[in-house]
């Protein structure tokens, strides 16, 4: 059983940056490609980005690529997701995601765990 705990969310002006962790408690964490997903308000919940489990390959949500940048540091079990130049459209709950497999999908359902997720808001 894989537990993730997101942080670094907050309350930005747009045009901001923030970024976000996702620490896993799997010290084998680096068998597992990760997912960030977001929901907003009334919305259901959508893709972001994603990173195989060696971090050599992402994947962006096109609302995002070119803003959003995803990393991880298997060494400490971790996945970030760098995000610039937010807007008030990002403004949603972000989730971390994790499946066993090499590379990352783009569909929730395809992931085995997730997180409790951490509030994004972006104002005006």
């Amino acid at each position: 059983q894989v537990q993730l705990v997101e942080s670094g969310g907050g309350l930005v002006q747009a045009g901001g940056s923030l970024r976000l962790s996702c620490a896993a408690s799997e010290r084998t964490f680096s068998s597992y490609a990760v997912g960030w997903f977001r929901q907003a308000p009334g919305k259901e919940r959508e893709f972001a980005a994603t990173i195989s489990r060696s971090g050599a390959n992402t994947d962006y949500a096109d609302s995002v690529k070119g803003r959003f940048t995803i990393s991880r540091d298997n060494a400490k079990n971790t996945v970030y997701l760098q995000m610039n130049s937010l807007k008030p459209d990002d403004t949603a709950v972000y989730y971390c995601a994790a499946r066993r497999g090499i590379v990352g999908r783009t569909t929730s359902a395809e992931y085995d765990y997730w997180g409790q997720g951490t509030q994004v808001t972006v104002s005006s």
